[in-house]
């Protein structure tokens, strides 16, 4: 079992930046990629980004491409997501959660474990 953490929402202006923070604990060892997901109220959780363990490979939602950046920090089992010159539209429920597997990224599916989530704001 793996569980996720997450954490880092708040309320921010449009423009501004927020850093989302993940730590997985439990068998890590077994997590082979990790990925951000956003929900809004009555809409389907979209992808956002990912970031496999192994080359750090990296992928994101055509989005957020040039505002957000996923990284990680192996000693610490934690995922970021660096997310600048926020939109008021990017503001969601925001989760991490972790595939053991390769798989279709944007995929829900792809992914056995979830964090709680964390809200984001972004006013105009």
């Amino acid at each position: 079992q793996v569980q996720l953490v997450g954490s880092g929402g708040g309320l921010v202006q449009t423009g501004g930046s927020l850093r989302l923070s993940c730590a997985a604990s439990g068998r890590t060892s077994n997590i082979y990629a990790m990925a951000w997901f956003r929900q809004t109220p009555g809409k389907e959780r979209e992808f956002v980004a990912v970031i496999t363990y192994s080359l750090s490979s990296t992928g994101y939602a055509d989005s957020v491409k040039g505002r957000f950046t996923v990284s990680r920090d192996n000693a610490k089992n934690t995922v970021y997501l660096q997310m600048n010159s926020l939109k008021p539209e990017d503001t969601a429920v925001y989760y991490c959660a972790a595939a053991t597997v390769p798989g279709g990224w944007g995929n829900l599916s792809s992914y056995t474990y979830w964090g709680q989530g964390t809200q984001v704001t972004v006013s105009s």
